[in-house]
């Protein structure tokens, strides 16, 4: 599922969709990754917060866990990063990260189809993805 746009994210239609009950903290966080992609655990859990009232940090966890599990939610850990979450999935996508600021941007895959590029030995491996990240420095920070 290829998903960008945060104003015609459905949660509530996703979660039902990969068999996940509809609760307010899973629809929270869904909408909250959908508006800010790229976004980690800790900004996650305080944007739920501020939305819900009491909502623990594990429970956040737990709901990112089960959204990853069930392919609503891509997890990516830029090296030097906490754990980042975006609901763009199932496309074949990499991402730009600034060495100075964090800052972490979509950026299409320039070859094609997943995974897009060929490993010099698979040792036996069926490859199915491919994860590339550019490091930089971004506009702001340059």
């Amino acid at each position: 599922m290829k998903h960008t746009d945060a104003s015609h994210f459905d949660p509530t239609g996703q979660l039902r969709s990969v068999g996940l009950r509809v609760t307010a903290p899973r629809v929270a966080v869904l909408n909250m990754v959908a508006r800010h992609p790229h976004s980690d655990a800790d900004d996650i859990a305080a944007a739920v917060r501020a939305e819900l009232g009491s909502v623990s940090t594990q429970a956040v966890y737990d709901v990112l866990k089960a959204c990853v599990g069930a392919g609503l939610l891509r997890r990516i850990e830029p090296a030097g990063s906490p754990a980042r979450y975006e609901t763009r999935t199932g496309d074949n996508h990499h991402h730009l990260v600034c060495r100075a600021c964090g800052t972490v941007v979509d950026v299409d895959c320039v070859v094609g189809s997943a995974p897009c590029l060929t490993a010099s030995d698979t040792h036996g491996f069926a490859l199915d993805e491919a994860e590339v990240t550019f490091w930089g420095l971004c506009p702001n920070c340059r």
